[in-house]
């Protein structure tokens, strides 16, 4: 199946990518690379553009079976500050990006979304029915988007599965692609930045939530896994139907038990300084994939300390080449 990969160039659509040749599809990358890195699209077909343009997406949709979207600005804190930039590339763009689908005949469609989307739920952990009550305009955009892929899915017949992720993290195990954002906001490499001294230290936000070592707990799933579920669902959508489902592992861990599995691995020592909560921080965030098992097949296979050693080594990987470059 010939597959658009929309944001290809970055972080989550890269690993896809190379998800989706392994299983013998043909991904083609588009992505106008302002937050992508072109290194990442290497050895595919790549096209620069915007989502907006739906002149430029014409004739590569006409050429494409289904479309992965992953083109979203990705900020918490930039979308309170910036909430134009995000309602016009996650929700505006993206209704230019789903019409263009639309007009060109493709009916199936993979929506990379959050669970950001949940706001702050009650209960733990968090299914698919929990309600959607974003606090931030970056959760806001994911959800209107997915409302839109329902109405259009009911109205058009358009197939979609719309992914909500909870903390992405890792690298290929091959090294071939990894994390690379700027600024880097990831708990997993903004501690490597403060091994290398790129950061003066780590800063953890808060040691006085209501868990058990007091810091924030999330569920970090392993992007490997992420893209293979990606793939899962795009064979999925030739049932006919469409799905909204948890990516995650079903398993929390805390800020403390990260940096202490990131020390034993490397054998460094992380510089952390304490500084107050952030605002809207949950303390605790953790998937129930189980709709995903069922419906899929899927399952998250990678622990924690497979995506803290796929992440150092792809980052000691670009590190060399840095060096042997200068």
């Amino acid at each position: 199946m010939a597959v658009l990969v929309v944001g290809g160039a970055g972080y989550i659509g890269s690993h896809a990518a190379h998800a989706l040749k392994r299983r013998g599809h043909e991904p083609i990358i588009y992505d106008n690379l302002c937050t992508g890195h072109a290194e990442l699209a290497q050895g595919f077909e790549f096209i620069q553009g915007d989502i907006g343009d739906a002149a430029r997406l014409k004739p590569i949709l006409r050429r494409v079976d289904a479309v992965m979207h992953f083109a979203a600005h990705a900020y918490v804190g930039e979308s309170v500050q910036k909430p134009r930039k995000y309602f016009q590339n996650n929700l505006l763009d993206g209704l230019t990006l789903l019409h263009a689908l639309l007009d060109n005949g493709v009916q199936k469609f993979i929506f990379s979304s959050t669970c950001a989307t949940y706001g702050i739920p009650q209960k733990m952990p968090i299914t698919e029915d929990t309600p959607q009550a974003p606090v931030n305009p970056y959760g806001v955009t994911k959800l209107a988007l997915e409302q839109a892929l329902r109405a259009y899915h009911h109205a058009y017949g358009l197939r979609f599965v719309s992914f909500r992720y909870f903390n992405a993290a890792g690298a290929d195990e091959n090294g071939l692609v990894g994390e690379i954002h700027s600024p880097e906001t990831h708990l997993i490499p903004s501690a490597f930045e403060a091994i290398r001294g790129e950061r003066p230290a780590l800063e953890i936000f808060g040691t006085d939530y209501p868990t058990p070592d007091g810091t924030c707990v999330r569920d970090y799933i392993h992007v490997s896994d992420l893209a293979e579920a990606h793939v899962l669902g795009l064979e999925y959508l030739a049932s006919g139907t469409s799905a909204e489902l948890n990516l995650g592992t079903g398993q929390g861990n805390s800020v403390k038990e990260v940096l202490s599995t990131i020390e034993r691995i490397t054998g460094r020592n992380v510089p952390k300084t304490v500084g107050p909560r952030r605002a809207g921080d949950p303390p605790e965030l953790v998937a129930d994939p189980s709709r995903a098992r069922r419906i899929l097949g899927w399952k998250a296979t990678r622990s924690l300390q497979e995506i803290v050693a796929t992440a150092w080594n792809w980052d000691e990987k670009r590190h060399k080449a840095t060096h042997l470059a200068s």
